[in-house]
């Protein structure tokens, strides 16, 4: 099922990690998907000032059935630190980044920023990306305008809730 080469990475604290595929048709992983992406968002959620993010209360079998490709950084004892999920848009090479999410005892280790450039180069190394966050969550706007996207809006898909869009042109 393999459609990304795995590719080992050091953390800024030096810890080392296996970045690949994520197969959440395996039930341990998608667990493990659901409970670090639940972690992260309660995070963001309290940045944002808004508890309602859907992945928050998203069923296993609702998160399964998404349309998304998954890559994650493991550790070398097998434990998922982050994860990103994304879909091609049609037509063409364009991308969508739908998730994003490190697990919070992981932040500040430089995962996302691997995960996304290797989405970047390694996986998807063509066609314009897409992402959103939420307007407040600075360290995530942080870390895509690092990495070269620029800001194209900003939306209100719930009152209350302020979403920052992103596209890098490539």
């Amino acid at each position: 099922m393999s459609f990304i080469e795995p590719s080992v990475v050091r953390s800024r604290s030096g810890r080392t990690f296996l970045l690949r595929e994520l197969d959440l048709t395996d039930a341990a992983m998608a667990v493990a998907v659901q409970a670090v992406g639940r972690r992260a968002y309660a995070v963001e959620a309290d940045l944002i000032g808004f508890s309602e993010i859907p992945a928050l209360r998203e069923t296993l079998q609702e998160l399964r059935a998404e349309p998304l490709r998954w890559a994650g950084a493991l550790t070398d004892d097998g434990q998922l630190a982050a994860f990103v999920a994304w879909q091609h848009l049609a037509p063409g090479d364009d991308i969508d980044v739908h998730r994003m999410c490190v697990d919070p005892a992981w932040f500040r280790q430089g995962l996302a920023s691997e995960l996304v450039a290797h989405l970047l180069t390694e996986w998807m190394p063509s066609g314009d990306v897409l992402v959103s966050t939420g307007a407040d969550n600075l360290p995530a706007v942080a870390l895509y305008e690092r990495l070269g996207f620029s800001r194209v809006g900003t939306s209100e898909p719930a009152p209350g809730l302020r979403m920052a869009e992103f596209r890098l042109k490539r």
